[in-house]
């Protein structure tokens, strides 16, 4: 038995109690840094990249999700990202999303989101960084302003800041920057541990923010429906639902 000690106003005659409180204490504070994909905000009904019959079926990437396609029918990128606007209006954050906020609450925990979604700020998250933007806000290709998306965007909608008719969806098209990647490798570069959540591993540059985080040091987790592309380079892999494995996990860590 140790000497009576006092530490933070707690008496205790136990060295190895004071010995476990430290390091419970440094523990919640290594960074853990999640990157969610589609396969997050499946479980609430919003259709993946790849779903079969869900709305990427019915349109050509090339027409909706390139600059290209914009300029040549902006009419068309307006009403495709209208609907998806309208269908995530209908939609709800399911225990995946909730669990995530109540990690963050209890741990340094940042989410990193390819999702367009805004399911994990409507759970309760307040630190999040959307790689690939988002259907809630618009942006001015002129002056790059952001604000609340209209319910529905059209070719006639003028920027509130400097006027101009350069008005998009303020997403990330194939061939351009994802957004925030300075703050995403700083995330990747201090992080102790990095999750990947419901993710393929087939697109980049996400797919490499395991080997980044590995590479400096992070444990690295993967839970995912399926095992992905980039599996083999984690240090732990577990395959089910997010709505079932995602609590689980949280519940580890906060019990721990």
């Amino acid at each position: 038995m140790g000497s009576n000690t006092l530490v933070s106003g707690v008496k205790t005659g136990n060295t190895v109690q004071i010995q476990t409180l430290c390091y419970l204490t440094e523990r919640m504070q290594d960074p853990i840094v999640i990157l969610t994909g589609a396969g997050i905000s499946a479980e609430s009904g919003i259709d993946t990249f790849r779903s079969a019959g869900g709305i990427w079926s019915q349109y050509d990437i090339e027409d909706v999700a390139t600059p290209q396609g914009f300029a040549r029918n902006p009419e068309l990128v307006y009403e495709f990202y209208n609907m998806r606007r309208a269908n995530l209006a209908k939609v709800t954050p399911n225990a995946a999303h909730i669990a995530l906020a109540k990690l963050e609450a209890a741990r340094n925990s940042l989410i990193i989101t390819q999702n367009v979604d805004n399911l994990h700020e409507q759970g309760g998250a307040n630190r999040v960084i959307h790689m690939h933007g988002s259907h809630v806000t618009a942006l001015c290709a002129s002056c790059q302003h952001r604000w609340p998306a209209a319910a529905k965007m059209t070719a006639a909608d003028a920027c509130p800041s400097c006027k101009a008719n350069t008005v998009r969806p303020d997403v990330v098209w194939f061939g351009e920057m994802p957004y925030h990647m300075d703050r995403i490798n700083d995330a990747l570069t201090a992080c102790a541990t990095f999750v990947s959540i419901g993710t393929s591993g087939n697109v980049y540059p996400a797919a490499s923010f395991a080997a980044q985080a590995k590479a400096n040091g992070a444990y690295c987790l993967e839970l995912n429906l399926e095992p992905s592309k980039i599996s083999p380079q984690f240090d732990e892999t577990r395959h089910g639902p997010a709505t079932k494995l995602v609590p689980a996990w949280v519940k580890e860590l906060c019990n721990a």
